[in-house]
């Protein structure tokens, strides 16, 4: 193994998840091939290769590719994607049923969206990680500028983005789904456990939403009710299920522990 490879990290379990992330891919498209066919049905040859290249799509995939094999971990990375699957799932389940948003093929929820839920969870932690390093750098250089206290950027953040979500899920408060979803949500916020990485958490989810609900929203493969393309909220929404993903893989971890030891 290279040093490089040392230094990212790169080992037995990277191939393991990077196998398992190509394995998905292609059953979605075997399983799906008439979508693929309808994408491929737009190349007709009169412009020249590159321009058929959905180059967002191409960097995303390259991007997520690389990430989920740096300082892969199945112990670790085993109990994220189990959450992903399943956040994914819940999360998919109510914007659908609710039509704040909807997919073109109209399944509510269309099962081949659920596999990138994980995916994008190990993408996140390890983004996560690079922010984590680098807060830590900046704050043991910079100690004098309050705003760095991660108290002061948590409840601002949170709290901003719940005052958002209220105000976009505002047309589903008759729902149930969105009623759970809003009670999830305050209680969460109202029981930090960890300021910084609870901030650290809900920047790296909405960093790389922002580019999921740009490729997704620019080219109709989801579309939320309002048409933006796409919704502040939407981006941020990443965050806060980032979060929500966090402190859920944080709670089995403690209930894995507690019967470890009982």
């Amino acid at each position: 193994m290279s040093k490089f490879s040392r230094f990212l990290g790169i080992s037995r379990h990277s191939y393991y998840l990077y196998s398992a992330f190509l394995l998905i891919c292609l059953l979605i498209v075997y399983v799906w091939w008439p979508l693929v066919q309808d994408y491929i049905g737009y190349m007709d040859g009169r412009l020249p290769w590159y321009e058929y290249i959905d180059w967002l799509l191409f960097g995303l995939f390259l991007f997520m590719s690389f990430s989920i094999m740096v300082y892969a971990d199945l112990k670790i990375d085993g109990l994220i994607i189990f959450v992903g699957i399943f956040g994914g799932l819940v999360i998919e389940s109510w914007g659908t049923q609710t039509n704040l948003w909807h997919y073109y093929t109209n399944e509510r929820p269309p099962l081949w969206i659920i596999p990138a839920w994980p995916i994008a969870s190990l993408s996140i932690d390890r983004i996560t990680r690079v922010l984590d390093s680098l807060v830590s750098w900046i704050s043991r250089r910079v100690q004098s500028l309050p705003f760095l206290d991660s108290k002061y950027l948590y409840w601002p953040t949170f709290g901003g983005f719940y005052l958002l979500m209220l105000s976009f899920v505002s047309p589903t408060f008759s729902k149930s789904y969105t009623i759970i979803a809003l009670i999830i949500c305050v209680v969460m916020i109202l029981t930090p456990v960890d300021y910084r990485m609870a901030v650290v958490v809900f920047f790296a989810g909405s960093g790389l939403g922002y580019f999921l609900e740009l490729w997704g929203t620019t080219r109709e493969c989801w579309v939320y009710y309002t048409g933006q393309t796409p919704p502040v909220f939407a981006v941020f929404a990443h965050g806060m299920a980032a979060f929500a993903f966090y402190r859920t893989c944080m709670f089995i971890r403690k209930c894995g522990e507690w019967f470890r030891f009982k």
